[in-house]
């Protein structure tokens, strides 16, 4: 998928077939999580793939926002350990991964605000981990399909040289579509 078109087509899922991950598939994610930029290169993460059913419904029980952690074929736990900026590097981490995921078909989105030690027990994380999230991932339901997303208009999002600033009228008006 070209990359333009898998970022604009990306949707939150939370609805999945029973269809299993393939394997090629969760490595290819991982790669994308692995050559994300980080803070001086110091690459602080560490990904857990979790596909066991009964590690999913606890790990949806652990936070408030994921209840649909439970019902997917696997997700994939991102822990920060020794991160100077863990929410910086890790949303590069995340989003290179929720973007690979997309590409080849697999549908996810992310989870937050998990209670920090019974999850850290629960996947044997070291005491100084954080949990940013656990994606579910898995290929969407007939739902999902087709279901497009709303965004604001460029000029309500974005500023030139000072807050509120309109675009000068002698720069080229760049349209999404020729982006």
């Amino acid at each position: 998928m070209e990359t333009w078109a898998c970022i604009r087509g990306r949707v939150a899922v939370r609805s999945f077939t029973d269809q299993e991950v393939p394997e090629e598939v969760v490595l290819r994610v991982l790669e994308a999580g692995r050559w994300a930029p980080s803070s001086k290169n110091s690459q602080p993460w560490h990904f857990i793939v979790v596909r066991d059913r009964a590690t999913l419904q606890e790990l949806s029980r652990l936070t408030q926002t994921g209840p649909y952690l439970a019902n997917a074929p696997m997700a994939i736990v991102v822990a920060m350990i020794g991160a100077k900026f863990p929410e910086a590097d890790a949303g590069r981490a995340i989003q290179n991964m929720v973007l690979a995921a997309w590409d080849q078909g697999l549908g996810t989105c992310w989870v937050a605000n998990f209670e920090q030690e019974p999850t850290r027990r629960l996947l044997g994380l070291p005491g100084d981990a954080v949990v940013i999230t656990a994606f579910p991932m898995g290929f969407p339901t007939a739902e999902v399909a087709g279901r497009g997303k709303r965004r604001k208009p460029l000029a309500e999002i974005a500023s030139w040289e000072r807050f509120g600033q309109h675009r000068p009228r002698s720069e080229p008006a760049a349209t999404t579509e020729s982006l």
